[in-house]
C-alpha cells in the first residue's frame, strides 16, 4: 500500500468533441430521440403497456427530472396508435326509471351521428306532426268520427230533451254542464220566488218529476261517457295511425345510418322503441296551439321541450376522429376529473338534474386506452384515492355526488347506469412512495405488477454520448434555440458527468440538462452568437453557481475574516482539517472545519462530543464507534486501552451527520496520543472500517473545491491539498480551476487506500504498521502512541492500587 499523488489529468474527465462525429446539433435532427441509459426501465414499460391481463398496470419510480413522464407519454402514444379505437360512450334517458339513466357504447363517431340524428328527428317530429294532424285525410276521418258520435250523442240527448218537456222542464247545456229550469203554463222559465209559491201538491209533483230527471240525466250520462271514451280512443288512434309511418320511417333511417353492428345494439333498438311508443303517447303536446283553444301557449312549449328533452342523447365520450387507443394525462385528479360528476341546476329551492347533465371523467375517457397520474396528487384526497382502490379492485365504475347528501338543499338525484372500464393506469412516483405503498396498501399495490424503475444515473459511453446529443437537438428544436456545437456538447455531457460525481456515469436527470441547455443558449443570444459555444456552457454553470451561492460565500468569509478557525500552515498536534458537505436541495458545497482531539488516563474511553449534545445522527455516531473500535484493535496486545479521549467538531453549531469524518478523527488521536503533529495545510475526507481501509464518501468534489479556494483566499504556498480515499478517484470532477492549480503544483490532491499512509503523509513518520506480538516500533506514530497509552494504564494502575506507605487522596 503507498500512497498516490494524483496528476491533473486523473482530477476529472475530459470528453473529446472530435470523437462525436458531427461539428454541431442541427446535423441530428432526422435521428430518433431514444431512451439515453434507460433500458430496463424501456424493456419494463413495453411490456406493461403491450400485456393485456388485468392488474398489469404500471408504477414508474424514479427522481424527478428523469424523463419518467415524457419518456412515459411518448411510448404510451406509440403503443396506443397500433390498438383499436374504443367505443363513444352515450347516456340516454331510461323510460321506465328516469333516475336511472341508461349507458350506451357505440363504435367510435357514431356516438355523434346518434346525437344528431335524434336532433333532426325532434326537428322533423315537431315539424311533421303538427302538419299531418291538420292534414286532409287526418281531418276527414277525424270528421267522421266527431259525426259518428254526434249522431249517437244527438239522438240519446234528443230522447233526454223530451224527457225533461214531458215534465215541464227546459233543458240546456253552458260551459259542458247540463242545466234545467221548470217551465209554467205559458213555458216561461219559474224563477225560484215563483216555484216556492206553487200549491204545495204541486210543488210536490215538481220534487218528484225533478228526481226523476236528474235520474235520467244520470243514465244519459252513463250512456254518453262511454260513447265519448271510444270517440276519443278513436280519435287517438286515428292520430297513431296517421304518425306511426313517421316515426317507423324516421326511426328505420336512424338504425340504418347506424347499421355497424355494436355490442349494445339490441340496447339501442329497445331504446328506439321506446321512443316511438313515448311519441306516440304524447301526440298531444306536438299539436298547433290553435288546435286546442284555451290552451296556454308558454305552457305548451314547456310541455313540448320536456317530451322532447327525453330524446336528446349525451354524448359523454366521443372518439369520432380518434387513432388508436386514447392517452389520457391527467395533471388534475379531482374526484370529479377523474371519476366523472353529474351536474344540478337550482330551481325553486330544489338542485334538478338529468341524464344530459352527466358528464365524464379521465377513467370513461380513457377506456381501451391509458391514462397517466402522479401518486403524489392521488395521496392529497383521500376520497379520490378510496375511490381509485375500489375501481381497481372492480374494473367497475359508477358516476356518483359524493356530497350529495350534504347539498344545502333538497336534491333530485341520479344513479347513472354503473360501466365495466378497461383501462392501463401509469402511476408516476418517487421510489419511496412506491415501496411505502408496498407496505401501506398491498392490495392495492398488487394491481401494478409491473415496476418501471428509472435510474438516477447509468454507465456512460460513445452510444449514450450520441444519444444525449440527439436529446440537445431535439430540445434546441422544440424550443426554437440555436444549435450546439460539438465542444459545447462535450461540456455539457462533462456536467452530466459533475452532476452524479462519477468519470464513468452519466446522469439521468436530464432536466437538468435541458435547463443548462436553456441558459447556455441565452448566453449565446446575449453576445450574439450563432452557435452555442463551450465557454457559454461554462459561464451558464458560473451563473448558476452565483445565483445560489450566497451561505457558500458568507461561510468562506467567516474562515476569511477570522471567526471561523482554520489552521492552513504549520503543524499541530491533535487538530486536523476535515472536510464537510452542505446539501441546500438547490445547491451544495464544501467547506473545511476544524476537528481536534484531546486523551488524558482513564476509563471514560472516546467520547464524541457531538453525540452527548445531540448534535450527531447515528451514522456520524457509527463511524465513532467503528473508529473506537479500531483504535483498540490497534493495541490489543497492551490490554484494554486505559484512555479517556474527547473529539470536538469545532465551532460546528448546527449537527454533524455521516461518517466521511473519521478517518480525520482517528488521524486527530493518533497524533495526540503519539505527540506527533499533523501538517495543517492537509485537509482530510474519508471514513474508516473496522480493519483500518480507508472508504469512499460523498459529495467529494464540493468538498475539495470548498478547502481549495479557502487556501486561494489565503494565498497557495504549494503545500496546501487533501487527503481523499482511493476509492473515490473515480468520483473526482474538479473545477478548472482546481486542476489548473495542481497542474502547477500550488495544491494537490493525495488518495490513500488505508489509514496508515494518511498518518504517514500527514506526520512526516512511519505509521508502525504492521507491528509485532510485542507491538510497534518506537519511532513509528503508533509505537510512540503506545508509549502514551502505557504510562496511562501505570497511570490508573496507581490511582486503583496505590503503593504501600502512600495514602491515597479523598
Amino acid at each position: 500500500m503507498t500512497l498516490c499523488h494524483l496528476a491533473p489529468h486523473e482530477l476529472a474527465l475530459t470528453i473529446a468533441p472530435e470523437t462525436f462525429g458531427f461539428s454541431d446539433t442541427a446535423e441530428l435532427l432526422q435521428e430518433p430521440l431514444p431512451w439515453i441509459g434507460q433500458a430496463r426501465a424501456e424493456t419494463a414499460a413495453r411490456f406493461g403497456l403491450t400485456m393485456d391481463q388485468p392488474d398489469y398496470n404500471l408504477f414508474v419510480l424514479g427522481e424527478v427530472g428523469s424523463g419518467r413522464s415524457s419518456l412515459l407519454q411518448q411510448l404510451m402514444r406509440e403503443v396506443a396508435a397500433n390498438k383499436p379505437v374504443p367505443p363513444d360512450l352515450c347516456y340516454l334517458h331510461n323510460f321506465d326509471a328516469p333516475e336511472r339513466p341508461r349507458a350506451l357504447r357505440m363504435p367510435a363517431g357514431q356516438g355523434r351521428m346518434l346525437r344528431q340524428l335524434m336532433a333532426q328527428m325532434s326537428k322533423t317530429l315537431q315539424k311533421e306532426i303538427p302538419q299531418r294532424l291538420d292534414g286532409p285525410d287526418f281531418k276527414a276521418e277525424s270528421a267522421h268520427l266527431e259525426k259518428t258520435y254526434k249522431q249517437e250523442e244527438s239522438g240519446a240527448y234528443a230522447e233526454l230533451d223530451a224527457f225533461a218537456e214531458a215534465r215541464n222542464f227546459a233543458l240546456y247545456r253552458e260551459d259542458g254542464h247540463l242545466i234545467f229550469t221548470l217551465l209554467g203554463a205559458k213555458g216561461k222559465a219559474l224563477t225560484e220566488s215563483e216555484a216556492r209559491s206553487l200549491p204545495k201538491e204541486q210543488r210536490a209533483q215538481v220534487e218528484q218529476a225533478e228526481q226523476e230527471l236528474r235520474a235520467e240525466i244520470a243514465r244519459y250520462l252513463d250512456k254518453v261517457r262511454p260513447m265519448e271514451r271510444l270517440k276519443n280512443e278513436g280519435l287517438a288512434a286515428l292520430r297513431r295511425q296517421t304518425i306511426k309511418p313517421l316515426l317507423e320511417h324516421e326511426l328505420q333511417a336512424i338504425r340504418l345510418e347506424l347499421k355497424k353492428q355494436i355490442k349494445d345494439t339490441l340496447k339501442l333498438g329497445r331504446y328506439l322503441d321506446r321512443v316511438m311508443q313515448d311519441v306516440l303517447d304524447n301526440l298531444d303536446v306536438f299539436r298547433a296551439a290553435e288546435a286546442e283553444p284555451g290552451l296556454d301557449d308558454e305552457i305548451r312549449q314547456e310541455e313540448l321541450a320536456s317530451v322532447l328533452a327525453r330524446y336528446r342523447v349525451n354524448l359523454v365520450v366521443d372518439n369520432e376522429g380518434l387513432r388508436g387507443a386514447p392517452v389520457i394525462i391527467e395533471d388534475n385528479p379531482s374526484y370529479h376529473s377523474l371519476f366523472g360528476s353529474v351536474e344540478y341546476q337550482a330551481e325553486e329551492d330544489v338542485l334538478l338534474t338529468d341524464f344530459s347533465r352527466i358528464r365524464a371523467g379521465s377513467l370513461l375517457k380513457a377506456h381501451g386506452g391509458y391514462l397517466m397520474l402522479h401518486v403524489r396528487d392521488l395521496l392529497t384526497d383521500d376520497l379520490v384515492w378510496e375511490k381509485l382502490r375500489r375501481f381497481s379492485r372492480t374494473g367497475r365504475l359508477q358516476i356518483e355526488e359524493p356530497m350529495q347528501m350534504f347539498a344545502p338543499m333538497a336534491t333530485v338525484s341520479l344513479t347513472p347506469e354503473a360501466l365495466d372500464i378497461h383501462v392501463k393506469i401509469v402511476l408516476i412516483g418517487a421510489t419511496e412512495e412506491y415501496y411505502l405503498l408496498q407496505e401501506a396498501d398491498p392490495e392495492f399495490a398488487r394491481r401494478f405488477r409491473v415496476k418501471v424503475d428509472f435510474a438516477e444515473s447509468f454507465l456512460a459511453s460513445a452510444q449514450t454520448y450520441a444519444a444525449s446529443a440527439v436529446f440537445v437537438s431535439h430540445t434546441c428544436q422544440r424550443l426554437g434555440l440555436p444549435h450546439f456545437t460539438a465542444t459545447a456538447v462535450a461540456r455539457l455531457l462533462e456536467d452530466a458527468h459533475r452532476e452524479v460525481d462519477d468519470q464513468a456515469r452519466q446522469s439521468a436527470t436530464f432536466a437538468r440538462m435541458e435547463a443548462l441547455v436553456m441558459e447556455a443558449a441565452a448566453v449565446c443570444r446575449a453576445r450574439a452568437g450563432a452557435r452555442v459555444e463551450a465557454d457559454d456552457v461554462s459561464a451558464a454553470l458560473q451563473a448558476r453557481r452565483l445565483r445560489h451561492d450566497y451561505p457558500d460565500q458568507r461561510l468562506q468569509e467567516t474562515i476569511t475574516d477570522g471567526e471561523r478557525l482554520i489552521s492552513l500552515q504549520g503543524e499541530k498536534a491533535g487538530q486536523i482539517n476535515g472536510l464537510t458537505q452542505i446539501d441546500l436541495g438547490d445547491y451544495r458545497f464544501g467547506f473545511p472545519v476544524r476537528v481536534t482531539a484531546r486523551t488524558s488516563a482513564g476509563e471514560d474511553g472516546l467520547v464524541n462530543v457531538e453525540r452527548e449534545v445531540a448534535l450527531s445522527g447515528p451514522i456520524h455516531d457509527k463511524g465513532v464507534l467503528i473508529l473506537h473500535s479500531y483504535l483498540s484493535t490497534l493495541f490489543a496486545a497492551q490490554a484494554p486501552l486505559a484512555l479517556d479521549a474527547t473529539l470536538v467538531f469545532e465551532q460546528e453549531y448546527h449537527g454533524i451527520e455521516g461518517d466521511s469524518a473519521s478517518c480525520a478523527e482517528l488521524y486527530a488521536l493518533l497524533s495526540c496520543l503519539s505527540g506527533l503533529p499533523l501538517k495543517q495545510g492537509i485537509a482530510v475526507t474519508g471514513a474508516v472500517n473496522q480493519h483500518g481501509e480507508v472508504l469512499p464518501v460523498g459529495g467529494l468534489n464540493e468538498k475539495i473545491e470548498g478547502f481549495y479556494r479557502v487556501c486561494a483566499q489565503a494565498g497557495l504556498s504549494g503545500e496546501q491539498g487533501v487527503l481523499i480515499p482511493q476509492r473515490n478517484r473515480r468520483h473526482l470532477m474538479l473545477s478548472t480551476e482546481v486542476t489548473q492549480a495542481v497542474a502547477q503544483g500550488l495544491f494537490h490532491v493525495y488518495t490513500a487506500e488505508h489509514v496508515s499512509e494518511g498518518i504517514e503523509l500527514l506526520t512526516g513518520h512511519a505509521s508502525g504498521l504492521p507491528g509485532t506480538t510485542s507491538g510497534y516500533a518506537p519511532d513509528t506514530v503508533l509505537g510512540r502512541a503506545q508509549v502514551t497509552l502505557q504510562a496511562y494504564r501505570r497511570a490508573c494502575h496507581l490511582a486503583d492500587h496505590p503503593r504501600p506507605g502512600r495514602r491515597r487522596g479523598r
